[in-house]
């Protein structure tokens, strides 16, 4: 819930005399060494000198030659000064050093932005942010009050830290105003917020969130979570939740509500490790969801295979060789059965190719055997021709 300006209507009647009561004072920054001007504005800065005669001015051991420095009657004005002003400033006259005094330069306190959250019904912090920057050293004073009760103080660990601190505020209360006065050297200036307590519960994440697989089930995760440890009282005060989860890699989230704190996710993608966050809320719906708890990540429940693999050792007695099982995930099963496929594959081709050439061979020795003998055929018939045409004629009738 955000802040608004210190002047809304009905309130500046009734608020505005009650919340300032507490004194405002800006005299916590005196110092005579030490000046304070508004940026944009014209800045005086006096001398002090006791006589009538000249007074010269330096700005940080420097004559001034800018026509936007001006001395009058011995004291210095700056014209429409602006942040390269600020620094060290010495006067002097005819008997030497007068004055040394450093001027800063920034701007009036303004209003705040103010967000205020219940983390519980018994607390309710509040932070704040300037919506325009001062350049000076600046303190809150913080109150609040509820209805027309008197003013209280919101608690602060310390005047320089943008938050406050009310505790056990009366939860059904019709409403409180918070009051953030800012204040700085140039003056003061308040923002008023007002709220009821059951609007701004906003819990604090939920806590331990673990998840595990669920065994026997590759689609199913077990979700526990805790309370966060900021929420008093939750038996009088039970929170809601809701849990969302998705693969990783994907940007779909899965939402699931329970007032439980436990959960068994039911469609989870098998083999996929997933991430889970559990947010809070209110159960009365009162205020806003709580952050996201951290992200966990875990993996569903993997299916394993059984594969047998021989022992070292036997049974002496039954003669019987002793076997061991071991789960592998079925994963690296399929892959040991593609890797034996392929080996059975390599070694058929290189037996087809063997057997090819085995029979090549055979061939070939058929072919050239067959040959030989034709040829030892041929030889003997001339040899027979020759012989009978070696023998007389006679012998040939």
């Amino acid at each position: 819930m955000t802040g608004f300006a210190s002047c809304p209507g009905f309130l500046i009647v009734t608020l505005i005399v009650p919340l300032t009561f507490i004194p405002v004072k800006t005299e916590i920054w005196n110092n005579e060494d030490i000046e304070y001007g508004r940026l944009g504005s014209n800045v005086t800065l006096v001398c002090s000198s006791s006589s009538d005669g000249p007074v010269q001015w330096q700005h940080n051991g420097s004559s001034l030659l800018s026509s936007r420095f001006l001395v009058q009657n011995g004291n210095l004005i700056l014209i429409n000064a602006d942040a390269s002003m600020e620094g060290n400033y010495s006067c002097y006259d005819g008997t030497g050093l007068l004055r040394v005094t450093k001027l800063r330069l920034g701007n009036s306190p303004g209003l705040v932005r103010v967000t205020c959250r219940a983390p519980n019904y018994t607390t309710v912090l509040c932070s704040w942010e300037q919506m325009e920057m001062t350049f000076l050293p600046t303190k809150y004073i913080t109150t609040y009050r509820m209805g027309e009760d008197t003013v209280q103080m919101c608690h602060q660990d310390s005047y320089t830290l943008n938050e406050c601190i009310i505790r056990s505020p009366p939860i059904w209360h019709h409403y409180h105003v918070i009051n953030i006065t800012e204040v700085n050297p140039l003056g003061s200036k308040f923002t008023l917020l007002k709220l009821q307590i059951h609007d701004i519960v906003k819990p604090d994440p939920p806590e331990g969130v673990i998840v595990q697989p669920v065994p026997g089930q590759p689609r199913r995760l077990e979700v526990k979570w805790q309370y966060p440890s900021s929420w008093i009282n939750e038996k009088h005060f039970a929170l809601r939740f809701q849990l969302r989860h998705r693969p990783v890699g994907s940007a779909a989230w899965s939402l699931v509500k329970t007032t439980d704190t436990n959960l068994i996710i039911t469609d989870a993608l098998a083999g996929q490790r997933h991430r889970i966050q559990v947010q809070a809320k209110d159960d009365f719906d009162n205020g806003d969801w709580s952050e996201w708890s951290p992200e966990v990540e875990a993996l569903p429940w993997i299916v394993l295979e059984p594969t047998v693999t021989p022992a070292s050792a036997q049974d002496s007695d039954w003669g019987t060789e002793i076997v061991e099982e071991s789960a592998t995930p079925k994963t690296d099963v399929r892959i040991q059965h593609y890797g034996d496929l392929g080996m059975l594959i390599s070694l058929g081709l290189f037996a087809g190719v063997v057997l090819a050439l085995l029979a090549f061979f055979v061939v070939l020795i058929c072919c050239r055997l067959k040959r030989k003998g034709k040829e030892e055929a041929t030889k003997q018939e001339l040899t027979s021709m020759k012989k009978m045409k070696s023998l007389p004629i006679y012998a040939l009738l």
